[in-house]
């Protein structure tokens, strides 16, 4: 039996069924059963931030394994300790205070428990935004068609066009509690804000009152070239959710809180068994001394500069949107879907988050001649999508 009719057979429909399946992976690229190699630019969508099978990745993970695999939640050990500190320094926050989870979702359920801790129960949240897919997450998802099939969800929730603080201050009052927005919508087509928004919506919240939730799960870690995104808007958060890119490729997420206002969990009030599990923290740990150790995210940097000016030349492109290492490639006509079809068949893996958008998201150590592979595969494909 094929492996695709393995799935069908076996497996819920939610993803429908995957056309290849892979079996090993070494930094970008990837290999599926029957040997053939692929590029991976969508890196666990922005999760495999040093790419597959990393070596740093692969000693700490195994030294973990090796010593503590799992202990509940009412003991601690070292690999969350000296996370939970990394983490406060990242954020410039000694207030800062983490819980640590296995998802990005769970991570914005958690904020939302904070936030109704307030004693306020009004969210603000973006139309185009994904907080996930948990019932909680999705009420503050601004995405109709993911939205609706579960409804009702959370009451309270209302959303204003991302990018515009005007509608933001019209919605914000003393009602609410939290406003929950990215600093790059990643699902939305990878949306960027003008510059200064964040600073707006900072300020809006100060006036009422409200906390101001950054999602970074998609842009954290790096994946901009800044550790969460919101950096160059010179804000301070009282929430940031983080996961995805966060455990290296190991179910990991994190919500940190910053600043005395903000409120703060008692012992019961939250938790998760699996969350700050010893190996998942391991891995963490070792991603963020990498990171900081060969500078990577200069390299983010100047690897995302590098792809929008070769990308923009490309015949069908339009625009690149995103900062660093999560970009959307804008194209002239409706064609994102077989465009992903067809760069699989050349050995390229992207994903569609529109009609018209590609998203890449390749891993931040993503070499030179890779992406200059990449530039001449994605090329070679679109043209063949569009010029049959």
């Amino acid at each position: 039996m094929k492996n695709q009719e393995r799935w069908h057979a076996a497996m819920q429909n939610n993803y429908g069924v995957p056309p290849i399946t892979l079996v090993k992976g070494r930094g970008a690229e990837v290999w599926d059963d029957n040997g053939k190699r692929y590029l991976d630019f969508l890196g666990g969508i922005a999760t495999n931030v040093l790419g597959h099978a990393h070596p740093v990745i692969v000693k700490a993970v195994s030294s973990q394994i090796g010593k503590l695999g799992h202990v509940s939640n009412l003991y601690s050990h070292k690999p969350a300790l000296e996370l939970a500190e990394k983490l406060q320094d990242l954020v410039n926050e000694p207030s800062a205070r983490i819980f640590f989870c296995n998802s990005g979702a769970e991570a914005n359920e958690a904020a939302i428990k904070i936030s109704r801790l307030t004693g306020r129960n009004e969210i603000i949240a973006a139309s185009g935004g994904f907080h996930g897919r948990t019932a909680g997450a999705l009420s503050i998802t601004g995405q109709d068609s993911k939205r609706t099939p579960f409804e009702p969800l959370l009451a309270g929730v209302k959303f204003v066009e991302f990018g515009d603080a005007a509608a933001m201050r019209k919605v914000v009052s003393k009602k609410t509690a939290m406003v929950i927005i990215e600093a790059v919508q990643g699902e939305n087509g990878v949306v960027v804000p003008d510059v200064g928004y964040l600073r707006k919506v900072r300020a809006i919240c100060d006036e009422y009152g409200a906390l101001l939730a950054i999602d970074a799960v998609q842009t954290g870690m790096g994946r901009t070239g800044e550790w969460f995104g919101y950096e160059p808007e010179g804000i301070k958060p009282d929430i940031v959710t983080l996961a995805k890119g966060l455990g290296a490729g190991l179910p990991l997420g994190a919500m940190i809180t910053l600043g005395d206002r903000t409120p703060a969990f008692k012992p019961g009030e939250h938790g998760s068994t699996f969350g700050g599990n010893p190996v998942s923290c391991a891995a963490a740990n070792a991603a963020i001394d990498f990171i900081v150790k060969k500078d990577l995210l200069k390299k983010v940097s100047t690897s995302g500069k590098y792809l929008k000016v070769m990308l923009v030349k490309v015949p069908g492109v339009v625009e690149v949107r995103g900062r660093g290492l999560l970009l959307g490639i804008v194209l002239d006509s409706n064609v994102a879907t077989a465009v992903v079809a067809k760069a699989m068949s050349n050995g390229l893996l992207i994903n569609a988050t529109g009609k018209n958008v590609i998203r890449i998201a390749p891993p931040l150590i993503v070499s030179k001649k890779e992406l200059s592979e990449f530039i001449k595969v994605f090329t070679r494909t679109l043209n063949e999508v569009l010029n049959g």
